[in-house]
């Protein structure tokens, strides 16, 4: 992570702060974070566990409210996670993606279809062009893990009930099973790697 650079007066970061920054904002929906760029002030013990639950000094964060705050403030920097005001910017921890997948909605058949994902935070996302899909094959376990991209570079895992709700909806096409969303097709697997059906 990056460190504050010298000269300037450290500020010591705390959850209630950047609540208090976001509510002075005053944004109506999510802040535009991607036009912040505020000095760092270090890393605050907040985790987002692999299973898209949030904590602070391993306390769960049981607040939805405060979750869903939190999340519209992230920001991805190469591979490092902040959460971002007007005048801070703070390090946190994400074990594998920040939001996760639970569920979509599906309009339209076959190559007309459109799938639009929702997160366990209520954001949505409408797999395509501008919100991929991709698949991740753990090289030790083998087990996929199929993302989402939700925005700027943040992206959902697809939870595994969803996932095979996916793959209900799948189909073939160039040698892949995959799925159609929004006029862009998205592979899973191979379609000689597919098991058979009983």
């Amino acid at each position: 992570m990056a460190k504050a650079m010298s000269g300037q007066k450290p500020v010591k970061p705390s959850p209630d702060g950047l609540v208090a920054s976001v509510n002075a904002a005053k944004i109506a929906g999510l802040p535009p974070v991607h036009l912040w760029n505020p000095p760092f002030c270090g890393d605050l013990d907040i985790r987002i566990a692999k299973n898209g639950s949030w904590s602070y000094l391993g306390s769960p964060i049981e607040r939805f409210e405060l979750v869903k705050l939190f999340s519209s403030i992230l920001k991805k920097e190469n591979n490092d996670y902040y959460l971002v005001t007007p005048v801070e910017k703070v390090g946190i921890t994400v074990e594998d993606a920040p939001f996760i997948a639970v569920d979509f909605d599906r309009n339209g058949e076959g190559e007309a279809q459109t799938l639009t994902f929702v997160t366990q935070v209520g954001d949505t996302a409408r797999a395509g062009s501008n919100h991929p899909i991709r698949i991740v094959i753990d090289p030790e376990t083998e087990e996929p893990s199929t993302y989402i991209l939700v925005r700027a570079n943040l992206e959902a895992r697809i939870d595994r009930k969803t996932f095979y709700r996916l793959v209900e909806v799948g189909t073939h096409n160039e040698g892949w099973f995959g799925v159609w969303s929004d006029g862009a097709f998205f592979d899973l697997i191979p379609s000689d790697q597919l098991p058979a059906a009983d």
